[in-house]
């Protein structure tokens, strides 16, 4: 059965994500820019609360996205060892899992550091995913058969802005064979049995909605004075969509 991969940025998101029917959790922080790691105290929470896999119940756990910054997945000699240091501590915390990824200048997947990330991540028995930065590498079949043996999974939407748009690429990717295929980037519930035709592992979207409070100083010029939470209807649709 496809899996449900649903990225959160909360505990009480992660509870709902599990509750409503979710295969696993991303964890992570600033989905408004694509998501950069998350606080150890926000990761040790949502472990504490759904962390582990329960094979019966067909739950895989949380898996915590380990990206240092946004803009771009090229990284200095210090922002390498800065994502070592994180995948050390969300690893040591217990994730599951983790979502990394790293462009060479070249646009090609970073071999080394990815499986210098992957080795840490073996030792603890934890999977990785390489994540959509292989939707912006030159290109993304190529990237993925170089991953073989590497990661377990790629996220990716094709290389379009939405996985529905890449669903070409996706199917292309899926027939390359290596790591599992999960699709995801602006994945809408009409969109999700397509996607699973493609032979995908799983499907992965925010199902994410908007909170905004009112009447209240602005802190910044992107701060509308709100922040997103998990949708528990919006996951039981997409559980729906894929049974």
């Amino acid at each position: 059965m496809t899996s449900l991969e649903i990225a959160v940025t909360s505990v009480d998101g992660a509870l709902a994500a599990r509750a409503a029917g979710a295969t696993r959790v991303e964890l992570c922080t600033a989905l408004e820019v694509g998501g950069v790691t998350p606080s150890q105290g926000l990761v040790e929470g949502v472990l504490d609360e759904v962390g582990g896999t329960d094979a019966d119940a067909g739950w895989q756990g949380v898996h915590v996205l380990v990206r240092p910054r946004p803009g771009g997945f090229g990284y200095t000699v210090e922002e390498r060892h800065l994502l070592e240091r994180e995948a050390e501590m969300v690893l040591e915390a217990g994730a599951d899992g983790i979502v990394v990824g790293a462009l060479t200048p070249h646009g090609e997947p970073d071999l080394e550091l990815v499986r210098r990330l992957a080795d840490a991540a073996a030792a603890y028995e934890a999977t990785v995913t390489f994540h959509r930065a292989i939707d912006v590498s030159a290109d993304p079949v190529a990237a993925i058969r170089s991953l073989d043996g590497v990661v377990d999974r790629v996220l990716t939407s094709g290389g379009a802005p939405a996985a529905a748009a890449g669903a070409a690429t996706i199917a292309e990717m899926v027939a390359a064979g290596g790591p599992d295929v999960l699709a995801g980037g602006g994945v809408t519930v009409d969109a999700i049995p397509a996607l699973a035709a493609l032979g995908v592992e799983g499907v992965h979207l925010s199902a994410k909605r908007r909170v905004v409070t009112t009447g209240r100083v602005a802190l910044g010029v992107a701060d509308d004075g709100g922040h997103w939470v998990t949708d528990p209807d919006v996951v039981a649709a997409a559980v729906a969509a894929l049974a």
